[in-house]
């Protein structure tokens, strides 16, 4: 099969288009002919100062495609299926391995190149919202990095919830995009202070959740966002700068930080079922994914280089 690997980390130069060995159905999972690939934060991450699992590596958390080989011990999926799936690599390929806890049936006539974008996005922004963050209805949410995958559903999962939605972006255009999908009040935090502006927004009492996938000197501003006992959860270090913050403050407003991670309860049986109600709820219209653009998965470096020129809105998606 052809896959997108590299040899070592580095910038999206790194990735060669060559050919690998066909994977092996392991007997509790499966294998997918890969329809399309989400290319998710850790995967640039993960390209750039990640573990190199394999020689030479193909990097990915997320797919979508059909099922071409189950394991002796799988029972409750079946060949020609299409799912979502996600594990720790593997998806820039295309053909996948896939542990069959990790696989969500999409509904029929569910476009599979959304079904890909949903587990880690939405799967991660209502953990944030809701497991990690406790959200209310009436209650008032910042989105740091609002024009990012898991920006977009942490919009539109607060927004559907009942809450005011804050977030930010790197341009007023970017910013203008995001209304159509529940934004309440945009941040250009290239141009503002945040915390200025969020106390701006809110009559000076700041927000009850942060939504945080960008770290770095960003969390500092999150925690200086938040009101009476606010919240924030810290989902990502996508800024790749230190991560120093001074927490004194949480203290004299019984603030909290919470460290969310998908990936630690994903196998879980509450997990599965979340994320497969949401590609439910998406297959319904309930909420909407936003792809950007498509690559073809030979030209996974022009990808990678797009994702990290910090223009895309949604998605960016990898087509075998």
């Amino acid at each position: 099969m052809k896959a997108a690997v590299y040899y070592e980390n580095g910038s999206p130069d790194v990735l060669k288009y060559e050919d690998v060995p066909d994977p092996v159905c392991h007997p509790k999972g499966v294998v997918i002919r890969v329809l399309a690939v989400s290319i998710e934060g850790g995967d640039t991450l993960n390209r750039w100062r990640g573990p190199l699992v394999t020689h030479p590596h193909i990097v990915g958390y997320q797919a979508s495609g059909e099922i071409v080989a189950i394991g002796s011990e799988v029972t409750h999926l079946k060949l020609g299926q299409i799912v979502a799936t996600c594990d720790g690599f593997g998806s820039h390929a295309e053909l996948r391995p896939v542990p069959a806890r990790n696989c969500w049936p999409v509904p029929e006539g569910f476009d599979p190149r959304l079904a890909a974008v949903i587990p880690v996005a939405f799967g991660t922004a209502h953990d944030c919202l809701f497991e990690f963050g406790r959200l209310k209805a009436g209650e008032t949410v910042l989105v740091q990095a609002g024009a990012s995958g898991v920006g977009l559903a942490a919009i539109q999962l607060a927004k559907r919830a009942g809450a005011t939605v804050l977030a930010t972006a790197s341009s007023d255009e970017r910013l203008e995009r995001l209304k159509a999908y529940g934004l309440d009040h945009g941040i250009n935090y290239s141009a503002q202070s945040v915390p200025e502006a969020v106390m701006k927004f809110t009559d000076k009492k700041g927000v009850n959740l942060v939504v945080d996938s960008v770290g770095g000197p960003t969390l500092q501003g999150s925690i200086q966002s938040l009101a009476y006992r606010g919240r924030v959860s810290m989902v990502g270090q996508a800024g790749r700068e230190p991560m120093v913050v001074d927490v004194g403050s949480l203290m004299g407003g019984n603030r909290s930080l919470s460290g969310v991670f998908l990936g630690a309860e994903i196998m879980t049986d509450r997990a599965h079922d979340m994320i497969q109600g949401l590609i439910d709820d998406a297959a319904k219209g309930a909420f909407q994914v936003v792809i950007d653009r498509e690559f073809k998965l030979s030209d996974a470096a022009a990808a990678h280089a797009y994702i990290e020129s910090r223009q895309a809105v949604g998605r960016v998606l990898l087509i075998p």
